[in-house]
């Protein structure tokens, strides 16, 4: 038993008199017991992701599908630590609008770093590494809340886990001291290069469980890590498309999510933790297949619905297709994009407004915007409403 706890690290109380949590090189030791529960659920989440990859091969715009993903995305993973913006507030400040939220530059600057984080590895400039994870890090903190802790820099100081305002004597978690953490990190470095014989959606989990137990910046540690799952696959071809975001399910299941995390600290229980996560990627997956199939529905039928009321109406379809890509416009939006005059961009919204195709959301005379709401409704959370915040780094 002693083995199996000391496998994921070890606490270690420190000159100050708290305690820390120093972590192990992955992959643990000794390793993990592949039962047969595992290995049901990892052939599941491979069957379930492989579905979920193929599907969306088949999407007339693939590319459209993934931004509103991502837009998705980050909505959920920045909800997790308490940012309030909705997916339609998003919209909304992506076409101009500026009375959303003051908090929908967070998202932004989510779909600003999971952009960037995807082109460096996908044109190989610049590979998963540390490097990478800061430049992403610095996209995501820079300008907003949280951007006066160091954005792009591992710390340089303890940090700690607990609820708000808590000092570090109270802390529910101490992740490791900045010399330790500089070897962890290292060690998850080379990790992420060399995974031996490790499957992917496992490789996926030690990984992330481990950026969360090293901590390394001051702030935004959940987000990036939550990225670091799709960087990850995407950087060992696993996903054609990146389409796996763990947040929803993780929002849904959080105190198990924590409670997990803490008994691989705790318990070395690396096992539960795996089985936790493999559910959670065959979930997510078949909820975006299903998606990914109402998309094409859609596509489908609206086009007939325009073909049938407007015929051959100058800019109809190519209205469509542009509400395909971006759910909420402007007359001027749609007179640019289209290359027709304002009257005939107003004339072919109206049009789609009486077709119920489109909605009015300004409840304005002037400067008007449209919302596709069937298409943003595909996208909507379940739930409706943000999650409880998830506490986040405190520092001293």
């Amino acid at each position: 038993m002693s083995d199996l706890i000391s496998r994921s690290g070890h606490f270690v109380k420190q000159r100050e008199g708290y305690t820390a949590f120093i972590p192990a090189p992955l992959p643990p030791v000794p390793p993990l017991t592949q039962d047969q529960d595992i290995i049901r659920l990892l052939s599941d989440a491979d069957r379930a992701l492989g579905r979920l990859d193929g599907v969306c091969s088949v999407l007339p715009s693939p590319d459209f599908f993934v931004a509103m993903y991502v837009r998705y995305e980050a909505v959920l993973s920045s909800q997790i630590e308490g940012t309030q913006s909705t997916l339609e507030d998003v919209i909304d400040y992506e076409s101009g609008e500026q009375s959303t939220p003051k908090d929908v530059e967070e998202v932004v600057n989510y779909i600003k770093a999971m952009n960037h984080g995807l082109t460096q590895i996908r044109t190989g400039d610049l590979p998963l590494s540390l490097r990478l994870i800061r430049e992403i890090h610095n996209k995501l903190m820079s300008g907003t809340r949280g951007s006066e802790r160091n954005p792009g820099e591992f710390r340089r100081s303890q940090n700690w886990i607990g609820p708000g305002g808590s000092a570090l004597k109270d802390a529910t978690y101490v992740p490791p001291p900045v010399h330790e953490m500089t070897q962890a990190l290292g060690d998850l470095e080379n990790f992420l290069h060399v995974p031996g014989d490790l499957p992917a959606l496992i490789h996926c989990a030690y990984a992330h469980a481990q950026f969360e137990t090293i901590h390394p910046f001051l702030d935004g540690n959940g987000r990036v890590g939550r990225l670091l799952i799709t960087f990850l696959l995407c950087h060992r071809n696993i996903l054609e498309f990146p389409l796996l975001y763990l947040s929803h399910y993780f929002k849904l299941h959080r105190m198990e999510y924590y409670d997990r995390l803490t008994a691989i600290r705790r318990n070395g229980d690396w096992e539960g933790w795996i089985k936790f996560f493999l559910r959670g990627v065959a979930i997510v997956s078949r909820d975006a297949v299903t998606t990914a199939r109402e998309i094409i529905a859609l596509r489908e039928s609206t086009h007939k619905q325009v073909s049938d009321t407007l015929g051959s109406m100058t800019g109809s379809h190519p209205l469509l297709d542009y509400l395909f890509e971006q759910p909420a416009v402007t007359a001027n939006q749609v007179k640019e994009r289209l290359d027709i005059s304002f009257a005939q961009a107003n004339k072919i919204l109206s049009r789609f407004e009486e077709m119920n195709l489109i909605k009015e959301s300004t409840g304005q005379k002037r400067n008007r915007r449209f919302r596709f709401d069937p298409y943003l409704n595909l996208f909507r959370s379940p739930e409706g409403t943000p999650s409880d915040n998830i506490p986040d780094t405190t520092q001293a």
